[in-house]
């Protein structure tokens, strides 16, 4: 299976991330661009730290895992995330693009989308394709439990409805909806047609994975 998008996400994330430095906000809440690169590598080569997003009373232990990694110098820290070990079940040759390349693309548009002059990409078609289709299986996670009905809409993709409720249409392009459906609203770039007060509640819930 080839990794080209998961791979290419995570490369151009890294250059990224050598180019505005360790300290540096994100779309992430709390966390610098040194922190989201920590739990990029606690997430691939420490599979015992994912417990703690399972299992509450563990989230300490991720915690500290994910600081340790923090607590590296900041260009080898980067070296070691642009070379995925081929051993992890979440970045070998048979999982990367299935697993990482929605994380990788979120994790890049954090940190680009939190500097001030950024503006959205020109995606290859194929990869607009494939976050089209992963958004489905998203939107069952995070807007199931909405009060309203969502309705997204892809201009030469499709649509996607969600929820029960006032019906709310947001358009936009696969990256876009994506980036609004995993709970970044405000940074994404989206059209939203419906009655006010459901848009408002939308814009501003919380989405719960």
């Amino acid at each position: 299976m080839t990794t080209a998008y998961a791979h290419g996400e995570r490369l151009q994330l890294v250059a990224l991330l050598r180019q505005v430095g360790p300290d540096e906000p994100t779309l992430c809440d709390g966390w610098t661009t040194r922190d989201l690169a920590a739990h990029l590598l606690a997430r691939e080569r420490r599979p015992d730290a994912g417990i703690g997003l399972l299992v509450r009373p563990l989230a300490g232990w991720s915690d500290r895992v994910r600081r340790g990694y923090a607590e590296q110098e900041w260009e080898p820290l980067l070296d070691e995330l642009s070379a995925p070990p081929w051993w992890s079940p979440l970045s070998n040759p048979l999982t990367d693009e299935l697993v990482n390349t929605v994380e990788m693309f979120l994790h890049h548009e954090d940190v680009r989308r939190a500097q001030p002059d950024w503006q959205p990409r020109d995606l290859p078609a194929q990869l607009e394709q494939i976050l089209w289709r992963r958004l489905s299986m998203l939107t069952t996670m995070t807007m199931r439990r909405l009060p309203v009905r969502v309705t997204l809409v892809a201009p030469g993709h499709g649509e996607h409805a969600v929820g029960t409720g006032p019906q709310v249409r947001l358009t936009g392009a696969p990256g876009e909806l994506l980036v609004f459906a995993s709970g970044r609203q405000d940074a994404a770039r989206v059209a939203a047609e419906g009655p006010a007060e459901s848009v408002r509640a939308l814009r501003e819930a919380r989405f719960a994975m």
